[in-house]
């Protein structure tokens, strides 16, 4: 029996070759980003952030810190992921909904909320990589959304850090994961490559 899901994860191609006429409306790219929040994340942080370039200025200045990657201006819209930097000050706001609707008690989230800053206070390296983590998990969550609603998609790291954060403000707290392409697929994608087989790379014990 076919699952749709199951077939997304298998058939999803990371796609170089956008149709440049393509286009992608406000609502469609909300939409994205409700399933992309719905991602996991340590204590609920939700330490992340996205900046939709979908204008053809704003996308030629992303272009100019991405190398010249042509498909940054051809896809119809190329998200900014970020990961967010000292995400324990913020976990009691991003709990507060939590304990209202009554799924956390005060207690659990004053207990997260000490153990967070007991983790991740003071400590640079930890909240740099859940800021990875979480931007990572939610462009992954956001490119089976895009594959679900018949868009094609592209994971990039090939950008300058420095230049990104720079030419959309981003501030001393935000670390840009990577560029995700979205937009229609043109003819030139490469067809999905082989992974290695699952006795390489799985040990059961």
């Amino acid at each position: 029996m076919s699952n749709v899901t199951l077939d997304l994860i298998k058939s999803r191609v990371s796609a170089n070759c956008f149709d440049e006429t393509a286009t992608i409306s406000d609502a469609e790219i909300a939409e994205l980003i409700d399933y992309a929040r719905q991602a996991p994340s340590s204590f609920n942080f939700q330490n992340w952030r996205f900046i939709a370039v979908r204008e053809s200025s704003a996308k030629e200045r992303l272009k100019a810190v991405a190398y010249g990657q042509p498909k940054v201006s051809q896809a119809a819209v190329t998200f900014i992921v970020i990961g967010l930097l000292n995400p324990q000050a913020r976990l009691a706001d991003a709990l507060a909904p939590s304990l209202k609707e009554g799924i956390l008690d005060q207690a659990t989230v004053d207990t997260w909320v000490g153990m967070a800053t007991g983790m991740y206070g003071g400590n640079a390296v930890l909240q740099r990589d859940e800021a990875i983590r979480s931007g990572s998990l939610a462009a992954m969550t956001l490119m089976l959304a895009a594959e679900a609603k018949g868009f094609v998609s592209g994971a990039m790291i090939g950008f300058d850090v420095a230049g990104v954060s720079k030419e959309f403000s981003l501030g001393v707290d935000e670390v840009p994961v990577m560029l995700l392409t979205v937009g229609r697929a043109a003819a030139g994608n490469w067809p999905r490559k082989p992974r290695f087989p699952i006795s390489e790379i799985l040990k059961v014990i």
